[in-house]
């Protein structure tokens, strides 16, 4: 873990516009060591105090949501209104757990009378969370906001080319008023995650990014027992019936294909359209993704920005040319434009084969696949093929076949005549692939905590 310089490198124009020194190994144990210290106190303030806290956050990210949204968007390149709905989404799951932390930690109570017992929830201790740059700030706030109500400390290993808002949220937590050691975020890069992970005052883990990082980071923590929770990738399908609202569901279609310039692992991907309405769909949704205003994602009226870096819109370049190539029809864009920045065009393919990354692989960016569907049970054999399953949305107006996708659709989340996302009232997660353990809701609470059962007899009652 040597020191390293990370920087911020604007993806609209290739500029390198920060540099920072990477964290050297006497900052990186100084503070795990402040975190290790943190945690006996932080886990005796009462709960009220805690939620009081991540209220006072939630305030904070308010009130200061234009200038962390343009954080956002110079760093990774989101679309600026897209950045500032992002900070106060933030907000708003810090509010929800200010606002029901106390009531759902409440001790269970499962007996009482002689023989008495509770329930609890406790927390572990200093939890490692590795994040990703495509939501730099909801994707760690949808662990600090429950990790740190609960009683944990945390400490953050953000995505190397965020790291403005990674200190930024850092800078948050200590001006809400958590105390030191409490939240801390280390710059390092990601050869530093299996060494914190066999430190022992690491007590477990939370990763959002690719498939290959969730192995690497699961079997480190298992080496060390240390719990995960994993939220991978995904190929969302989106299901067409012929009851559906065929020009809303592709209006709908376009958004949720291109949401955050595509880079989204609850987007959208792969659009499952029934074979009565595939010619009228299609039609209305590559009107849609072609109508999409490209540009500076600084502007208010862009649409579609750059992907976070060049690289990215190399990868996803050569997954669409080999998609082509395997017989997959190309119905928009496809070809990488010259100039500067990392953007890449709306794109529309028809029908990928087997054994094409378009049918088979995650793509990251403002690419979608049509694939027709004979019926219902075409439909959701379609959805089923794929490795991951992290998001589901199906359209349809039949509550028969309503009722099959929410039951047969192998994934964390499914959407009837709507699009798939993220809300701190409800658990988040994948099954397959795309991960294991939830976020957000009481659930995403519970996650990082000691069930703990709590017995007494001969007429001992412990409970306050």
């Amino acid at each position: 873990m040597s020191p390293a310089t990370i920087a911020t490198v604007n993806p609209a124009t290739g500029e390198t516009v920060r540099t920072f020194a990477a964290h050297g190994e006497a900052e990186i144990e100084q503070r795990l060591q402040l975190a290790a210290s943190a945690f006996p106190k932080w886990r005796r303030v009462p709960v009220a105090e805690r939620a009081r806290l991540v209220g006072r956050l939630a305030d904070l990210l308010d009130a200061e949501k234009e200038r962390l949204g343009a954080m956002m968007t110079l760093e990774m390149g989101k679309p600026i209104k897209a950045a500032v709905e992002e900070a106060a989404k933030c907000a708003t799951a810090c509010r929800w757990y200010a606002e029901n932390s106390e009531r759902l930690l409440q001790p269970r109570v499962v007996l009482q009378g002689d023989d008495w017992g509770e329930v609890v929830h406790q927390p572990l201790g200093p939890v490692l969370a590795v994040m990703p740059w495509n939501f730099p700030f909801w994707q760690v706030v949808r662990f600090l906001a429950p990790a740190l109500t609960v009683g944990n400390v945390g400490l953050l290993k953000h995505a190397s080319n965020v790291p403005q808002c990674a200190l930024a949220i850092e800078d948050l937590c200590t001006r809400a008023g958590y105390p030191e050691g409490v939240f801390q975020t280390l710059l390092v890069g990601s050869e530093a995650v299996s060494k914190l992970l066999d430190d022992p005052r690491v007590v477990a883990a939370t990763l959002t990014g690719s498939e290959g990082a969730g192995r690497s980071v699961g079997a480190a923590a298992g080496k060390n027992l240390k719990k995960t929770v994993l939220e991978l990738g995904g190929s969302d399908p989106f299901i067409v019936m012929p009851s559906a609202d065929v020009d809303k569901a592709a209006k709908t279609a376009v958004i949720a294909r291109t949401i955050n310039n595509g880079q989204s692992c609850i987007a959208a991907k792969r659009f499952i359209v029934h074979e009565k309405i595939a010619e009228e769909f299609t039609r209305r949704f590559v009107d849609g993704m072609k109508a999409l205003k490209v540009g500076d994602p600084a502007d208010s009226a862009t649409q579609l920005g750059p992907l976070a870096s060049q690289r990215l819109a190399d990868d996803l370049d050569e997954q669409v040319k080999k998609t082509v190539a395997k017989g997959g029809k190309l119905l928009l864009g496809g070809s990488k434009p010259d100039g500067r920045g990392a953007f890449y065009p709306a794109t529309v393919i028809a029908d990928p084969p087997k054994g094409s990354p378009g049918a088979d692989e995650e793509l990251f960016g403002p690419v979608a696949v049509i694939f027709r569907a004979r019926d219902v049970d075409d439909a959701i054999r379609i959805a089923n093929d794929s490795p991951f399953g992290l998001g589901a949305a199906a359209w349809t107006r039949d509550d028969a076949e309503a009722k099959r996708f929410g039951n047969e659709l192998e994934a964390g989340t499914v959407f009837i005549n709507g699009m798939v996302s993220s809300d701190p009232r409800f658990p988040f997660g994948g099954v397959k692939r795309s991960g294991y353990g939830r976020e957000l809701a009481a659930e995403g609470l519970y996650e990082f905590t000691n069930t703990k059962t709590i017995r007494s007899g001969g007429g001992i009652t412990l409970a306050e």
